[in-house]
């Protein structure tokens, strides 16, 4: 009895000692949340918002239930209250991790994702040695990787640091932990070599190692790790030489991606004992040899991508033991021969790729018979016969891409019942017959492109499909009228009906396609008047209907087309005055050449500075300033004009006097120019083989090139055959309105950079400033992106302007020193040498910023309508990342092919359209989203680098100045690409 009242005692002293210790603990991880939070917030306070105490952020007033901080949001705890697992993903905080953090030690899951979170891991995270489950990926962490703090977490599992910012070599304190199955350290900046020691894990399944800059060799010994089943290598690694034979003994390996890592020699035969392979990534390499008949024994295999390599040979006939097989990707390398008929047998094939190679014969005639063909792209090849008629025949085929190749015979008429098709793309073959009907009706095809073939006969008269953006189907043979019925292609974009046999009158019908932006209608028969109502198209851009034989006058209306950038009504029979209100337009390029206008050549606005060769071959138009025109005179169409003796020997002595006060006007500006240049000086950044007077007798009409709001720019041709470009300003002298004068010296003045634009010097007096460029004979990318040239600038040449924007803007602000910002970043700020290299240019709002991280408030807002950064706009405060917004806005006018504003109704600007566009796609990817504002000039990009550039666009264009990347990080973003998937050609 004695015993039980001691053990009643004693329980009686425990029982509350273990609550006590418990509350403790549970306080303490209540505490140990607080603080971490403190340092998570963002600059807004956001995120995080039920993390408090009785209404109380810190909780240090009010008394403290021991369970409060287990219903924070992801936060799960145990029955004693302690948090066993922290979950926050998605939740913008942009903070630090706390070494509070070390006080969670009944931590068992950690997870925080995609929440940029920035900074070093602090070293008290070795405490948590309870953790099985560690996901930091896709944040801003940075610094050398403390591979210490997991030297203690023996129950370790999974741990993923993917796509931060750590340095260093790859950290070896991994290989101790013996539970460890997944290790992800991609999307990093590890260098050095892969550890040999990395062969010692005894239990790791999945090892990831892609996108840092390893270099080395692959090592062999990685071939030892005896439950390893998926291996990720690959992207921004450069490896030396070749795939290592060993990888072949992997017994358990389902996954090899050793894409794009700079791989040399030839594929091992090895690889072919990998019996539980599923997937094969080896694209983007300088692989060489065949492919080896070996790899017929992965019998598992599902996916096979060895695109962008030098390979070459035939596909092996052994292959057709490869019955799992879904894509099969070979494009861009040297492969020759027919494609095995066994490809049609594939039972699970469903893409297949094999464009720019050397393949020759047809397509297996059983090809898409298996039902599941979704992607077919053979281009540029060298491929014939007719196209099989069961491709589409499980209703599943969604790209059909069969360009440029040697392809004859129609088009099935199955495909125009293959209600999946999204594109259709067969231009440049030997295709004939008539276009099946029912492909304008297909309720999902965005494009039909079947230009530069053989077909004939009439467009249909029924046309439904709400779906398609571009319809090109230009030098064929197509004959007939255009139905009218062209009107109810609604989400028509782009239409090109160009270079056929087409008769009879522009149906009016063309009004209702209020999303056109490109319309080219020339060398056909076409006849009547040009409809008014095509200014209902108030998207349109381009306009061309030259060589038809139009008639009537040019409609007053279209000068409603605020956005119209190209005009071409050449060669037609259009007659009449040529409206004023076209010098009103926005036009960059206006052909009304060789028709039958009369009356005096109206010279208001742009109209003032078109060359005479936009006017040419119209016999009865008069030039601008006559005072006499015959042609004004008439009396209608087909109407005569009379004159007597005197009124043409009148009109000869007038003319002639004209000639001779312009000859002595020219004489007298001559003379006074000379004598004016004397008070001119000329200074110079290098040394110069010109004078001022060579500048001055450059700043003639002739040579305007460019006009705004800062003055105007001349080509000069300077006596050494050298042309500079020649910026006069407006306004007066060195005094307070100097109209940038200052800025441009004081920073071009003063650095020097591939990608600046090169200030040569400058010549003043005390009136005048004239600034002197390195001439860029493309002009600036606004004005090649948005004219008429804008075709030409096809993906690579955009995406390679984009990194040499780029990396001038950076320099500008990490590399300068006090830290320059440009204020005025902008695509016709961006200009372009002979060779389509970028400058940038323009710096007459320039600033200097001492503090490299801190802002300055100005006194108003400068720069341009559609690239002002929001908190410019709303604070006046600028930093770096005001320029970074407005290279964002570029970056979405190179991938649109968009003008910043004008072309998305009143106040909206091409972020908030892009934004609003994507919201509204019902499923909703990054491939989607991109092909939802895709230029629709763009052809045979690669999807995934389309991605990526939308990716960086929208980072630089965040609400908030500290989501936006630095230029450096976007520098390293441009340059280095990420390619996880496969590109495929569009």
């Amino acid at each position: 009895m004695k015993e039980f009242t001691v053990l009643h005692r004693l329980l009686l002293v425990i029982i509350p000692l273990f609550l006590t210790i418990t509350s403790l603990h549970a306080h303490s991880d209540l505490d140990a949340l607080l603080s971490l939070k403190a340092s998570m917030l963002g600059p807004n306070g956001d995120g995080l918002h039920d993390w408090v105490v009785n209404g109380n952020g810190n909780g240090s007033t009010s008394p403290r239930s021991s369970d409060v901080h287990c219903s924070f949001y992801g936060v799960t705890c145990d029955d004693k209250f302690r948090v066993t697992s922290l979950n926050i993903t998605n939740v913008r905080l942009f903070g630090t991790i706390s070494p509070e953090i070390g006080m969670l030690d009944a931590l068992v899951n950690l997870s925080l994702v995609s929440s940029n979170f920035s900074g070093p891991l602090p070293v008290e995270m070795s405490r948590l040695a309870l953790l099985r489950f560690i996901d930091l990926s896709n944040n801003n962490f940075s610094g050398v990787f403390p591979g210490e703090i997991v030297m203690k977490m023996s129950e370790l599992e999974f741990f993923n640091i993917y796509n931060n910012n750590f340095t260093g070599s790859l950290p070896t304190e991994f290989v101790t932990l013996t539970r460890l199955r997944n290790l992800n350290l991609g999307g990093n900046y590890f260098d050095g070599e892969i550890p040999e020691v990395y062969s010692e894990f005894e239990n790791l399944e999945v090892l990831s190692l892609y996108g840092n800059g390893l270099t080395g060799k692959i090592p062999a010994s990685l071939s030892k790790l005896p439950k390893l089943q998926e291996l990720y290598l690959g992207y921004f690694n450069a490896y030396e030489g070749g795939i290592p034979p060993e990888l072949g003994f992997l017994s358990t390996l389902r996954l090899l991606d050793l894409g794009g890592c700079n791989l040399t020699g030839e594929i091992p035969p090895t690889l072919g004992n990998l019996k539980h392979l599923h997937s094969l990534f080896l694209q983007q390499n300088y692989l060489t040899g065949q492919l080896p008949p070996e790899l017929s024994g992965m019998m598992s295999l599902m996916s096979l991508d060895v695109s962008f390599n030098n390979l070459t040979g035939e596909i092996p006939m052994e292959y057709s033991q490869l019955r799992n097989l879904t894509l099969l990707s070979l494009f861009s390398n040297q492969f020759f021969g027919p494609i095995p008929s066994f490809i049609g047998d594939l039972p699970n094939l469903e893409v297949l790729q094999v464009w720019e190679n050397n393949f020759t014969f047809g397509l297996p005639e059983n090809l898409g018979q298996n039902g599941r063909l979704y992607i077919l792209d053979v281009t540029k090849n060298r491929l014939t016969g007719t196209i099989p008629r069961q491709l589409c025949k499980g209703g599943r085929l969604k790209f059909l891409i069969l360009m440029e190749n040697k392809f004859f015979g129609p088009l099935p008429e199955e495909l125009g019942e293959c209600k999946s098709l999204f594109k259709i793309r067969a231009g440049k073959n030997f295709l004939n017959g008539r276009i099946p009907p029912g492909i304008f009706n297909l309720p999902n095809l965005d494009m039909l492109e079947l230009s530069d073939n053989y077909f004939t006969g009439e467009l249909p008269t029924d046309m439904s499909s709400n779906s398609i953006g571009s319809l090109f189907l230009s030098n064929n043979k197509i004959t007939g009228e255009i139905p009218p019925a062209i009107g109810n292609l609604a989400e028509l974009q782009a239409l090109s009906l160009d270079m056929n046999r087409l008769s009879g009158e522009i149906p009016s019908e063309i009004s209702y396609l209020k999303k056109l932006i490109y319309l080219d209608f020339s060398g056909n028969a076409l006849t009547g008047e040009i409809p008014g109502s095509i200014s209902n198209c108030f998207k349109l851009t381009l306009i061309d209907l030259s060589q038809n034989n139009l008639l009537g006058p040019i409609p007053r209306d279209i000068s409603k087309l605020k956005v119209l950038n190209t005009l071409n009504l050449s060669r037609n029979e259009l007659n009449g005055e040529i409206p004023g209100e076209l010098g009103s337009m926005a036009l960059t390029s206006l052909d009304l050449s060789y028709n039958d206008f009369t009356g005096i050549r109206p010279t208001n606005g742009l109209l003032n500075v078109i060359g005479d060769r936009a006017f040419a071959g119209n016999p009865n138009l008069c030039p601008p300033h006559i005072q006499i025109c015959p042609s004004a005179h008439r009396s209608g169409k087909g109407g005569s004009i009379t004159f007597s003796t005197s009124k043409i020997i009148i009109l000869v002595i007038i003319v002639a006097t004209l000639v001779l006060l312009f000859a002595v006007t020219l004489m007298r500006i001559r003379r006074r120019k000379f004598e004016k240049s004397k008070a001119w000086k000329l200074t110079a950044f290098q040394r110069l083989d010109f004078k001022a007077e060579d500048v001055l007798d450059c700043l003639k009409d002739e040579n305007i090139i460019g006009k705004g709001g800062a003055g105007v720019v001349y080509r000069g041709s300077m006596p050494n055959g050298i042309d500079i470009a020649i910026k006069r300003l407006v306004g007066c002298g060195t005094g307070r309105n100097d109209h940038g004068f200052s800025a441009e010296i004081q920073t071009l003045g003063k650095i020097r950079h591939r990608h600046i634009v090169r200030l040569l010097g400058y010549v003043s007096n005390r009136d005048a400033n004239l600034l002197l460029y390195e001439y860029m004979s493309n002009g600036s990318l606004g004005e090649m992106l948005h004219g008429s040239k804008g075709i030409h600038l096809q993906w690579e040449s955009r995406y390679r302007i984009a990194v040499e924007a780029a990396k001038g803007l950076c320099y500008l602000h990490h590399d300068c020193s006090p830290s320059i910002i440009h204020r005025d970043v902008k695509s016709n700020n961006i200009l372009l040498d002979s060779d389509y290299e970028a400058h940038v240019a323009d710096f007459g709002l320039a600033k200097f910023l001492q503090d490299a991280g801190a802002s300055e408030c100005m006194s108003s807002i400068a720069g341009s309508y559609g690239y002002i950064a929001p908190e410019y706009a709303y604070t006046l405060k600028i930093d770096q990342k005001s320029d970074v917004y407005s290279f964002g806005v570029v970056l979405l006018e190179l991938i649109a092919g968009r003008k910043p504003v004008g072309e998305f109704g009143e106040g909206v600007d091409i972020v908030r359209w892009v934004k609003k566009t994507t919201s509204e796609i019902s499923h909703p990817t990054d491939a989607a989203s991109v092909l939802a504002i895709l230029d629709f000039r763009l052809t045979g990009y690669p999807l995934t680098g389309v991605i990526n550039l939308f990716k960086i666009a929208m980072m630089c264009v965040e609400e908030e100045t500290s989501a936006r990347p630095s230029m450096r990080e976007v520098v390293h973003m441009l340059a280095n690409p990420p390619q996880y998937t496969p590109p495929s050609l569009l």
